[in-house]
């Protein structure tokens, strides 16, 4: 592929989240090297439990990126002690994030990117909601005196911006703020405009990818797709984003879907879930779907592995991204 049209785009810098182009065991030089090659300046980068106890090993990591002229953000995983998501065996919440804002201080990281949990959060999400936040409440001397702020994910399948906002204010903006991804909203029943209306004040950093969202029998299905394949206007998301937020960076997470995750709306079991949902904001996600059509994956060429295509995808979006920001 022809890597001549990814050059940078003047006053709006772009990177990509490492599991963009999972499946192609990279080690963290590795990634940064794909990503300077594609001229990309920023990466959120996840590193093995063990070297994160391997101050040498997080210098050497910082050392290669300062070369090549990229900057780095830790993807760091559950700050909730009540999420599955939430590995124990790693030590406390404590020691984990610790370790965490100490890789991200060597990296010369203002925000580290953490998230709740996913699906089996949602069902009792109030309960997750108020573990997470009286934990951070009591880490909140070491993160400010960090100089690192948490940077929570609107992740998939846990919880909804109006959700996330109130948890923010409770914890402090000094101590937490948000990794705003442009994809979850789908998976959480928002139209992704909503939700950037919702949480851009407390944006400290960004997922974007591009979603398809449209009626099926069932109810909504919607998908992950590469950049300009949806219909949830991902340029002007794009657009508000940068305006709001000049200086972020545009950091993708592409991640294209296979099947469809389907809403069952017509089912009333399917509510147990969402029983709290503003009509309003449902309404909006409804006239999403109501201007899409059936968006089907296309099956990945023989000769290629799946890491391999997504390569191949994440230079699409790069592609189509730089071309947006010359018109904006």
């Amino acid at each position: 592929m022809d890597r001549s049209t990814l050059t940078q785009t003047p006053n709006v810098e772009l990177g990509s989240i490492d599991g963009s182009v999972s499946g192609n065991n990279f080690t963290p030089a590795e990634y940064l090297d794909y990503f300077a090659s594609i001229k990309l300046t920023w990466a959120m980068i996840s590193v093995p439990t063990p070297m994160l106890d391997d101050e040498p090993a997080i210098r050497q990591i910082k050392q290669h990126a300062d070369q090549l002229g990229i900057k780095l953000q830790l993807a760091h995983g559950s700050v909730c002690p009540t999420s599955r998501s939430f590995n124990a065996q790693l030590g406390t919440l404590e020691a984990q994030v610790a370790r965490a804002l100490k890789t991200s201080q060597i990296f010369g990281a203002t925000c580290m990117r953490c998230i709740l949990g996913g699906d089996p959060e949602r069902p009792d999400i109030a309960r997750h909601l108020d573990s997470m936040v009286t934990a951070i409440r009591g880490l909140r001397s070491r993160i400010v005196d960090s100089g690192v702020k948490l940077a929570w994910e609107n992740h998939g399948g846990d919880v909804q911006a109006r959700e996330m906002k109130m948890a923010i204010d409770a914890i402090g903006r000094d101590v937490i703020g948000v990794c705003l991804d442009s994809g979850n909203p789908v998976w959480m029943l928002e139209d992704p405009h909503m939700t950037l209306e919702t949480l851009i004040p407390y944006a400290e950093t960004c997922h974007v990818r591009d979603s398809a969202v449209w009626k099926v029998s069932e109810g909504i299905a919607v998908r992950w797709v590469n950049m300009g394949d949806g219909n949830v206007d991902i340029d002007g998301w794009i657009r508000k984003f940068i305006q709001t937020k000049p200086g972020l960076p545009i950091i993708f997470e592409n991640l294209v879907s296979g099947a469809p995750r389907v809403h069952r709306i017509y089912d009333d079991k399917f509510w147990d879930n969402w029983r709290q949902v503003p009509a309003a904001d449902f309404a909006r996600f409804v006239a999403v779907a109501e201007k899409g059509k059936p968006t089907p994956a296309t099956p990945r060429p023989a000769d290629k592995t799946a890491g391999q295509q997504k390569i191949a995808d994440l230079e699409i979006c790069v592609r189509y991204t730089r071309d947006l920001l010359l018109r904006i």
